[in-house]
Order: C-alpha cells, then sequence, then structure tokens
C-alpha cells in the first residue's frame, strides 16, 4: 500500500447482506487455504491494530445501542439496525455488522481484520463509512453507516434493466470510488451489485471489504476469491492479478445493468469458469455503440490491455467517449442528481422482509478459546469525526430528515367496518369501510402482500396526496397478509360511468376536466413522478354533484419515480387502452406515457367512442396492433362538430412519438382547454374559477349536443369495447415477455442465494 503510514479521517461503513467474505451473493464464494495467513503464497502476514480513542473518551459497547431491525443474516452472525442512546450522536441510526467469533475460521478471523482497517483508513464520498468498532468476550461489532436505499441488487432486480443514462451515474460514481482504493494501493475483488449499497438521496456508496487486498511487492496477488460470474480471467486460472481485476468486474457489473443478465454465466460452476477464460462475449443489439466500445474494451482478458489498466489508470476510463456528457468534478461533488432517490418510507423499506420481520436479538457469544479477546487486540475505533477538539462534528453527516409511513400499531378491524366492495384490481380490492369511534366513511384498498409490493404507492400518497387532485391518504395498517390503506371517500363516482351516463361531453366540459388532470398531472411530473395508469376509472369525482373540476386521482398502484433528466423508464406496466406504442415496444417511457393516456380519455369524452376497440368482440391482436400503429379515425359521425382545434389537440397527445406530445404544463395552458374552460365558468355564473388567459379558439365553437340525440346503449358499447381491450392485453403474445420482475434472471439468483444460505445455515 503506497505511504502505508498514511491516516485518513474515517466517516463511516454501512450494512452488507453477505455478512463475511466466505459467503458470495451466489452461495459459492470461492476462498482457499490460500487466504490463510502463513500458508499463501502472497506471503500474508498479521495486521496490527491500534486503538482510535482519545483520552477522556469511552469505548463503543453494546449497550450504547438499541436494536429495532434485522437488516441480514448469514452463519457468522447478523446485521441490526439500530439507534445510539447515548453521546453525542444519540438518536443517530446506524447499521450494526455482528461477527461471532467462535464460527470465524483464521482466513475469516485475517479478513474480518482487513475490512476494519480498510474502513478506518480510507475516506471518500462514495465509499461506507466506519464509526465504531468494538468487541466482546464472543464477538465483534462494526457500527456503520445505515443507507436506507438498500443495495444495487434489489434496485436491478426491480427494475430489470437500466437506462444508458443511469447506468452512466451509477459507473461515474463508482469509477471514482474504485479509482481512489487503487490510488492508496488496495484491490477491491469483489464488485457485484449486493455491495454497491444507495443513500438517502440515491448516490453510491461501496461496501464489504472482506476480499479486498493490498498487493504485494511485486504488484500482484493470487487468491482465487470473489462472486464467480465476476471474476476477472486472471482470477480465475490464479496467474496472479491485480488492479485490472476489478476493471473487468466493473465492465460485468455494466453489463449486468444494461441487459438485466450477466455476460458469461453458465450451468453450474465450472462451465461458468470456462466461459469467462473463452467464451465470445455476446453484445446485444439495442446497446449504443458508445457502450459496446466500452464494454470491448473492458472485457480484454489480458488485463495489460484492459481499459484502467494502463498507466493512465481511470483518467482512461473517464475519457471514454461512453461519458462523454459525465461531469466528473460535478459527480465527485454530489451535484448531479441521481436517477432514483429512494421513496421516504420505513426504515427498513428496502430491504429483505425476510429478515426485517425477525424479532432484533443479540445473544451473548461464547469465545472461541480462552485468547480469542487476544486475537482481536486494538479493534476498537471511534470515528475521529465524533471526537474532534472535545466536541461533536456529527451532526452534518446525519441524514436530512425524511417524512416516513409508519404502519398503525393497532389492528384495522378494532378501528373500522368493512362494508360493500367499491372496486376490484389485479393486486387489491376497494372496500367502503366505517370508522368505529366516529361513524365516517373511508374507502378502504386492500392489498395483498405476496402479489404486490405497494410502498412506493404508499410513499408517494404521503409526499403528494395533499394535492388538491390527488386522494388523500389518512393511515396505514399492516396485517400479516395484507396492507389496508385507509383513503379519502370519493362519492361522485368514476369517469367512465359519468362518461357512460353522458355518452358525450360538450368542449367546454371536456376540457374543464383535462385542465384539471392536466395541472395534477403536471405537478406529479415537477417533482418526478410518473403515474402509468391514468385511466377513467382511477379518476373519480370528489361529490355526487358531479363537478367536472371536482375529480381526483385515486390509483397510485403503478406511480413511479422518473429517473434523472433522461427521464426514460423501463418496468412494463400499462393498462389496456390507455398505453402508449413505446410502452408495448419496451422502448423505455417517459412522462409522455401520461400525455398519451390522457389523449385517450380526451378522445372518448369528445367522440362518446374508444380509439383502438370498436366492437365488444375485437380480437386481442386486432386491438393491439391499433395501439402499436397508433392511427386514429377523427372523422367519423361521433365527430361531426367537434372542433378542429380539439382534433389537433387529440392528435397532438396521441402522438406515436412520444417527444411530440405535449408536456402536462404545456397542456395545462394549452389556448383551447383555457378558453373552452373559461367559457364553461361564464355559463356556470361562478366567478371563482374565471381564467386569466383570453383565448378564443380559431374555429367556430359548435353548440353544445344534446345527450337525448344517442341510443342508450351507447353507454354499455363504450365499457364492452374497453373491456375487450383489457382481454387483449391478458392475452396478446406481445405481453408474454412481460413477465413478473421475479421471474428475472437476477431475482431467481437471489432466490439461490438464499437457499444456499439457508443450506449453510442449517449444515453449521
Amino acid at each position: 500500500m503506497e505511504n502505508s503510514t498514511r491516516r485518513y479521517r474515517a466517516l463511516g461503513v454501512s450494512r452488507s447482506l453477505r455478512i463475511l467474505s466466505s459467503q458470495s451473493g451466489d452461495g459459492e464464494e470461492a476462498g482457499t487455504s490460500e487466504d490463510v495467513p502463513g500458508t499463501s503464497a502472497e506471503g500474508e502476514h498479521e495486521i496490527e491494530l491500534g486503538e482510535v480513542v482519545r483520552n477522556g473518551h469511552d469505548k463503543a459497547d453494546p449497550s450504547q445501542f438499541d436494536l429495532l431491525k434485522v437488516l441480514g443474516e448469514g452463519s457468522f452472525g447478523k446485521v441490526f439496525l439500530v439507534r445510539k442512546i447515548v453521546g453525542s450522536d444519540a438518536g443517530a441510526l446506524y447499521a450494526m455488522k455482528v461477527l461471532k467469533k467462535a464460527t470465524l475460521k483464521v482466513r475469516d478471523r485475517y479478513r474480518t481484520k482487513m475490512e476494519r482497517n480498510i474502513l478506518v483508513e480510507v475516506e471518500h464520498p462514495f465509499i461506507i463509512k466506519l464509526h465504531y468498532a468494538f468487541q466482546t468476550a464472543g464477538k465483534l461489532y462494526l457500527i456503520l453507516d445505515f443507507l436506507r436505499g438498500g443495495d444495487l441488487f434489489s434496485r436491478l432486480s426491480r427494475e430489470v434493466m437500466f437506462t444508458e443514462e443511469d447506468v452512466k451515474f451509477y459507473l461515474a460514481e463508482l469509477a471514482l470510488a474504485l479509482n481512489h482504493l487503487h490510488s492508496v494501493g488496495i484491490i477491491y475483488r469483489d464488485l457485484k451489485p449486493e455491495n454497491i449499497l444507495l443513500d438517502a438521496e440515491g448516490h453510491i456508496a461501496l461496501t464489504d471489504f472482506g476480499l479486498s487486498k493490498l498487493p504485494l511487492d511485486e504488484g500482484k496477488a493470487y487468491s482465487f476469491c470473489g462472486t464467480v460470474e465476476y471474476m476477472a480471467p486472471e482470477v480465475v486460472n490464479r496467474k496472479g492479478h491485480s488492479f485490472a481485476a476489478d476493471w473487468w468486474s466493473f465492465g460485468v457489473l455494466m453489463y449486468e445493468m444494461l441487459t438485466g443478465t450477466l455476460p458469461f454465466q453458465g450451468q453450474n460452476r465450472k462451465d461458468t469458469m470456462t466461459q469467462i477464460l473463452k467464451a465470445k462475449l455476446g453484445m446485444p443489439s439495442h446497446l449504443s455503440p458508445e457502450a459496446q466500445s466500452l464494454l470491448r474494451a473492458l472485457f480484454k482478458r489480458n488485463p495489460a490491455n484492459r481499459l484502467g489498466a494502463g498507466t493512465g489508470g481511470a483518467e482512461d476510463l473517464k475519457k471514454h467517449e461512453f461519458f462523454a456528457t459525465i461531469d466528473f468534478e460535478a459527480v465527485l461533488g454530489k451535484k448531479i442528481r441521481p436517477p432514483l432517490r429512494p421513496v421516504c418510507g420505513p426504515e427498513d423499506a428496502y430491504f429483505d422482509p425476510e429478515y426485517t420481520s425477525r424479532t432484533p436479538k443479540d445473544s451473548p457469544g461464547v469465545p472461541a478459546s480462552a485468547n480469542a479477546h487476544e486475537l482481536f487486540r486494538g479493534f476498537s475505533f471511534v470515528a475521529p469525526c465524533l471526537l474532534e477538539n472535545g466536541t461533536t462534528v456529527y451532526k452534518k453527516y446525519m441524514e436530512a430528515p425524511m417524512k416516513s409511513f409508519r404502519p398503525q400499531e393497532r389492528n384495522f378491524f378494532d378501528e373500522y367496518v368493512l362494508q360493500e366492495i367499491l372496486g376490484a384490481g389485479s393486486y387489491s380490492v376497494c372496500k367502503l369501510a366505517r370508522h368505529k369511534p366516529t361513524g365516517q366513511q373511508y374507502a378502504v384498498k386492500i392489498i395483498n402482500k405476496e402479489l404486490c409490493d405497494c410502498r412506493e404507492e404508499i410513499e408517494i400518497l404521503l409526499r403528494y396526496g395533499q394535492y388538491p387532485g390527488i386522494v388523500n391518504l389518512k393511515s396505514v395498517y399492516d396485517e400479516p397478509t395484507k396492507i389496508y390503506l385507509v383513503m379519502q371517500l370519493l362519492k361522485g363516482g368514476d369517469l367512465l360511468d359519468y362518461m357512460m351516463s353522458k355518452v358525450k361531453l360538450t368542449e367546454q366540459e371536456s376540457a374543464v376536466i383535462l385542465k384539471s388532470l392536466a395541472t395534477t398531472v403536471a405537478y406529479l411530473h415537477e417533482n418526478g413522478v410518473v403515474h402509468r395508469d391514468l385511466k377513467p376509472t382511477n379518476i373519480l369525482f370528489l361529490s355526487e354533484t358531479g363537478r367536472p373540476d371536482g375529480i381526483k386521482i385515486c390509483d397510485m398502484g403503478f406511480a413511479k419515480q422518473l429517473r434523472a433528466d433522461n427521464g426514460l423508464l423501463m418496468t412494463p406496466c400499462y393498462t389496456a387502452n390507455y398505453v402508449a406504442p413505446e410502452v408495448l415496444k419496451r422502448q423505455g417511457y417517459d412522462a409522455a406515457c401520461d400525455i398519451w393516456s390522457l389523449g385517450i380519455i380526451l378522445y372518448i369524452m369528445l367522440s362518446g367512442h374508444c380509439p383502438f376497440s370498436h366492437k365488444a368482440d375485437d380480437s386481442p391482436q386486432t386491438v393491439l396492433q391499433r395501439i402499436s400503429s397508433g392511427r386514429l379515425d377523427l372523422h367519423g359521425k361521433q365527430w361531426v362538430g367537434v372542433s378542429n382545434d380539439a382534433k389537433m389537440l387529440v392528435t397532438d397527445m396521441l402522438h406515436i412519438a412520444p417527444q411530440r406530445r405535449p408536456t402536462a404544463a404545456q397542456l395545462a395552458k394549452h389556448p383551447w382547454i383555457n378558453a373552452q374552460a373559461e367559457m364553461y365558468y361564464a355559463q356556470q355564473g361562478s366567478t371563482q374559477h374565471q381564467n386569466t388567459i383570453n383565448v378564443v379558439p380559431s374555429t367556430p365553437q359548435p353548440q353544445p349536443q344534446s345527450h337525448e340525440q344517442k341510443p342508450e346503449s351507447t353507454g354499455v358499447h363504450l365499457k364492452e369495447t374497453v373491456a375487450a381491450t383489457f382481454r387483449a392485453i391478458a392475452t396478446s403474445p406481445l405481453v408474454a415477455d412481460l413477465g413478473p420482475v421475479a421471474m428475472s434472471e437476477l431475482a431467481r439468483r437471489r432466490f439461490r442465494d438464499k437457499a444456499a444460505q439457508r443450506a449453510q445455515q442449517a449444515s453449521s
């Protein structure tokens, strides 16, 4: 290590689901006797640990922390969410990593000491931070930063794959972290999504340094260690590896984020290693030329030819064309907005419920031998940021307060009586409920926890539910198998029933409804949220008077926070008539998909017909072909009397190219919408809703049509055509590939990880 006496102010570290380096994310961690000090070809030696506790300050101990949750567990110990209850940092949340000395093999003791020392020595914005280290007779404790965003693996498993702009952001932060480690002589050796955590803002933090290595004088290490799928060829063939091995793993991570699959993965461990050494890399055609170029430069089997291994190091990588739009100085200063900021929720929202549901308990550990404590002499550590000049500077490192939902502690049925069903969806049912103490009525959305993860919906409702156009969430009840969302009761019925009752709306009434919706959607988009399932049945009237401006969006089940500025979303999620072509083609979609859905609603309001399903018995193939083509019929008899301005707006909102559609903010200011809304309020005799925009239509406004001229069966026909489209989605081969995220390769890998971990625990 360069300048081994150089000291860094330690700022902390966070939890890792892989408790110790001898456990991997795939349950097949490579670790042999070569790792044991004294037996390795690398000549590893015992690490001296110095005390870093100032005079007048006590070492930390377990009694100073309240156990709140279990975040992870392995055969060697656990990771807890804890709260400090004494000292200058009382009230702060940390991750407590607890290791049982009795279960640690010699190499594991060595790696634990190595991890502790690296965390003390290294300071970097994108490397996890250590606050305390201490031991008891039977256990070792590392007190790390608690990063509420969970690991990158979890997000990748849920999202299936990222956009290239997302990947650039994460790789840029990761490259800076690896470059810093290399600059102080450390090879990381265990790069994978599970070891990359996200903080409350969405920035990364590299964690788990149990396999990290200080290279020898000749600059190479020889241990066969890491997670097989991410190993560089020189690690697999044991010919000696150095910093270049990390850049190979960097390429594997990049490939995985861009495609949702691993570049080299065989039927078994041996097959995977053979592929790493010999197989030709398959490059998906949808990747940009710049991305393909970077991957090829990283996947050089000769480490000397690998990008990042030359004299320029990471600087050569930063100059690659893939990163042409990245300002690395801004990245280092955390001045670039992350692609995803974790929604504010319970502290354990992004951690595996298999662990968080357990009762946190730190039982006494039995020492491995009489001198077990002496083996880790000097393990104790208190971060200097907590000791400077006898005063605390801790506050500047604490997370900003975040609004967090906490489920009610009382049982739902102690408070409410369920009544009739109001509606039902794929993952939930909505029922009327009476509040026992007050008699007040509410709508309760009951979600099956096994079918749906509703945490993001809850957080979006909590953040934005106070807006006039969004339903208000009153409380949340978390029961063993169901989540109960108690919400404001909207008594006016949904927009589809309203349109069916009137058959066809006037331009003025349509404009008022669209303006209200566009204003609400613009508010969501400005705050980085895309709804993704706007349809008439998800839009309800506040009261039975049916005022067109008294509508609210009531279902956030598919709502999602947008990526940074590129805004593309990849998760397949939609409802029949209201899905944009780019969603069906899985090309990525953004806030423009909400505009498409609003365009469908406007089409139905003005014409009384559904644009892509004309008959109740339309085949699924027919409906989906019409949606994908984006062709519209604005010349039928149902459009007689509709102004050209209205037709042009429908055409713009349903344009097949997302970038050609107006934004929600532009819709709210559209001349036709504001002119028609102004005329509506003038006719209603209302002065409080007068609009300051005074624009008249470019074409004469026809007289409102009489609803009596339409047959009564038209409303029923509309409902049937919408239902036909729903059936099309359910049976279409176009959507067969859009299976649940749980079927992705990443999710399957995690399931295998858990099974391997359980087997290891059972055998220990």
